[in-house]
C-alpha cells in the first residue's frame, strides 16, 4: 500500500522529518551486521495548574500546549465556563503552565489517582468516571463508506510510525475526512492533544469520529466520550472495560478495522452500512514501516 503525498486534508499532519522528534542510534542485528535506526524521542514534560504541579507527562516533544490544555479539560480540571489567561512553555524547564484566571485547587482530585494501561502516563483522577453521569453523546449516523475511506487515508498518511514505529496514532475526522493527526508514545497523550486543539480553536465534537491505532481501552472510551464526539473507531482491540463504558454512555465502538474488516461492539444504531466490503481493497498483512539502515 503506497504512502499519499497529498495530505491537504489536514488541519494538522504528522510531521515525520521534524528535528528532536527523533534520533539515529547505531546497533547490530541478528547477524552482528552493523545497522542505524531511527527512533522516536521521549521527553518530560511536567504540566502545572496555574501554581500547582498536576502531572508530568513522558512526550515526544510536539505541541506541549496543546497536551497541557487537553490533559487538564479531560480530567475535570478545566471546566467549559473556565477562562484561559495563557499558556506559558518552558523549553529548558520541561514545563507547560496553563494559567486561568480563578484560582483553582486540586489537591483532594489529585489523591484519587487510578493507575491505567495506558503508555507514558497512563493515569485517571478518581472521578472522572462520575464526569460521565451526565453525558448525552449526539445522535449522528456513521456512514461505513466514511469509515474506509478514513481508514485507508490515515494508514497511508506519512508518519512518525511509518518512520521510526514504538508509538501511536490519533486523528480527529469529520466525515471521510482526517483533520488533525497526532501522534505520542502515549495514545491518551495523543487523545490529550486533540482535546486541546480542539479548546483552543473552538472546534465542536458533535460531528466528529475519533480514530487511534492504540486499543479501545476504558480510558480511551471515557476521554473520548468527555470530550463530546461519539464515535471511537481504531485498526486495535477491545479491552471488556471499554466496550462496557462505551455501551452505558451511548458511543459507538468500532475496532479491528483493517481492510475489509471491523467489528462494532456499541452504538451499531449510528451506523449506515453503504459500502459493499467486498468492493474495498484488502490491506496488506505488513504496512511500510521503514527498515533499517
Amino acid at each position: 500500500m503506497a504512502r499519499i503525498d497529498d495530505i491537504s486534508d489536514y488541519l494538522i499532519a504528522p510531521q515525520p522529518s521534524a528535528k528532536l522528534l527523533t534520533r539515529t542510534v547505531t546497533g547490530t542485528d541478528q547477524h552482528g551486521a552493523s545497522m542505524q535506526l531511527n527512533v522516536v524521542e521521549e521527553r518530560p514534560l511536567t504540566i502545572y495548574l496555574n501554581s500547582q504541579e498536576i502531572v508530568t507527562a513522558m512526550t515526544i516533544g510536539d505541541y506541549p500546549d496543546y497536551l497541557a490544555l487537553g490533559f487538564l479539560r479531560n480530567q475535570g480540571m478545566l471546566g467549559d465556563g473556565e477562562t484561559i489567561k495563557g499558556v506559558d512553555y518552558d523549553e529548558e524547564l520541561e514545563t507547560v503552565v496553563v494559567r486561568t484566571e480563578t484560582q483553582t485547587t486540586y489537591e483532594d482530585k489529585l489523591k484519587k489517582k487510578t493507575r491505567t494501561s495506558g503508555c507514558a502516563v497512563g493515569t485517571v483522577f478518581g472521578d472522572m468516571m462520575e464526569g460521565l453521569e451526565g453525558v448525552v453523546l449526539p445522535d449522528v449516523q456513521v456512514r461505513t463508506s466514511d469509515l474506509y475511506t478514513l481508514a485507508t487515508k490515515i494508514t497511508r498518511t506519512p508518519s512518525l510510525y511509518l518512520e521510526a514505529g514504538a508509538i501511536h496514532g490519533t486523528v480527529l475526522c469529520q466525515g471521510d475526512r482526517p483533520l488533525v493527526y497526532m501522534e505520542d508514545v502515549g495514545r491518551h497523550n495523543a487523545v490529550d492533544k486533540i482535546a486541546g486543539w480542539m479548546l483552543s480553536e473552538g472546534v465542536s465534537a458533535a460531528d466528529k469520529t475519533l480514530y487511534t491505532t492504540g486499543r479501545l481501552t476504558s480510558e480511551m472510551v471515557i476521554k473520548t466520550a468527555l470530550m463530546g464526539i461519539p464515535v471511537l473507531a481504531s485498526r486495535s482491540g477491545f479491552t471488556a472495560w471499554g466496550v462496557e463504558i462505551a455501551q452505558q454512555v451511548g458511543l459507538t465502538l468500532i475496532g479491528r478495522m483493517k481492510g475489509q474488516r471491523f467489528v462494532c461492539l456499541a452504538g451499531e444504531e449510528r451506523l449506515v452500512r453503504d459500502a459493499d466490503p467486498s468492493q474495498v481493497a484488502d490491506e496488506p498483512r505488513k504496512l511500510g514501516r521503514k527498515a533499517a539502515k
